[in-house]
């Protein structure tokens, strides 16, 4: 089955469909990871973008349950060098084709990836479309310059209603801007007994829950559409030890004065080096971000930058100052990825057991 993917700047690039036989509308990104392309499909992290994998070959090992990052996956599309034809794991329940026409997600095999990261990393993230013919190309290119896929996600892929993730011990409060699941397990192995909330919860609802501890997780698209959220998490960190994770780290940062900018191309993978500030130790880490924090914003008198991007720079932590409070921009709970930083979950629940003593 023949299929295109279509760029706003007019490159085309022709392969071979699989997974859903549907047109799909994206923003075009890059993954450099070596596997855990089921984690990334199902991390609300990329809704509605069309995820390359740089990885020359996907689906080797097929899909199961137990890894999947939320039921219900809002990627717009999958692209591939090649797709495994005969996968195999033990733990497999599910071949990736399969799971991706399930879930009404197209996927591309047979292009050069390598071409199309060189133009997404030398022009920047772009939007783009998959489709089963380019007889009308101009047509498609004019509609894609006038869509804007990741506009308002955060509302679509955050819970509608708060939900428990039952345990005992410590009563935490996680803030869904489409959070991973990886992140629920995390908590779930420090003795938490969990609630999460929608990304639109005020601060008196959270405060009226009685928590321990504020988890902001992970979401998509721009941090600076989530006013609401930025005001909440104003008044939270007043009350509570709080915890930010990639997209509540972004808004961590703006709920105290600071600003944040759309990268290039973004941090996408599991080989992201990040350097411990006040200590000097790298940890490689997972990263899924378009979006970062502008460090030249930050005031030096509310927050300090904890932890840097080793390649470029990035703002990669913040602790504050006065409130029990802080935030990285990678993913410590790591799924998939290495699991250099996974002791700052601990880092959290010390903070919060040491807040509920002095009570």
């Amino acid at each position: 089955m023949k299929r295109y993917l279509v760029l706003e700047d007019g490159s085309v690039f022709a392969g071979e469909g699989f997974g859903a036989a549907v047109s799909t509308i994206g923003e075009v990104v890059f993954n450099t990871g070596m596997t855990g392309y089921q984690e990334s499909i199902t991390d609300q992290s990329y809704a509605n973008q069309i995820l390359v994998f740089t990885n020359p070959l996907i689906g080797n090992y097929g899909v199961n349950l137990d890894d999947l990052e939320s039921l219900e996956p809002q990627i717009k599309g999958v692209i591939c060098r090649q797709l495994a034809r005969h996968p195999s794991s033990w733990r497999m329940q599910d071949t990736l084709p399969h799971f991706l026409k399930q879930n009404n997600i197209p996927g591309l095999q047979g292009i050069d990836t390598r071409e199309l990261v060189r133009q997404l990393r030398e022009h920047g993230t772009l939007r783009g479309t998959i489709v089963d013919s380019v007889e009308q190309v101009d047509e498609v290119i004019a509609h894609l310059k006038q869509v804007q896929p990741t506009k308002g996600i955060i509302q679509k892929v955050s819970t509608k209603s708060a939900y428990p993730n039952p345990g005992t011990k410590r009563n935490i409060v996680v803030v869904d801007f489409g959070i991973k699941h990886s992140i629920l397990r995390e908590l779930a192995k420090r003795d938490c007994n969990v609630i999460v909330v929608p990304c639109s919860t005020t601060a008196q609802q959270i405060m009226n829950l009685n928590p321990d501890g504020v988890l902001l997780s992970n979401g998509p698209g721009d941090p600076e559409e989530m006013t609401a959220a930025v005001k909440m998490v104003a008044e939270i960190e007043r009350h509570f030890p709080l915890f930010g994770i990639c997209m509540g780290h972004q808004i961590f940062a703006l709920a105290n004065g600071a600003q944040t900018y759309k990268m290039k191309f973004g941090h996408r993978g599991f080989n992201h080096p990040v350097r411990d500030i006040a200590t000097g130790k790298i940890a490689f880490t997972s990263q899924n971000h378009g979006y970062a924090v502008d460090a030249n914003s930050i005031d030096k008198n509310q927050l300090l930058i904890t932890h840097e991007e080793v390649n470029d720079g990035t703002v990669e932590g913040l602790r504050h100052k006065h409130y029990p409070a802080f935030s990285v921009q990678f993913h410590p709970d790591a799924a998939p990825g290495p699991h250099d930083a996974d002791a700052l979950f601990d880092d959290f629940i010390n903070m919060v057991d040491q807040q509920k003593e002095e009570r």
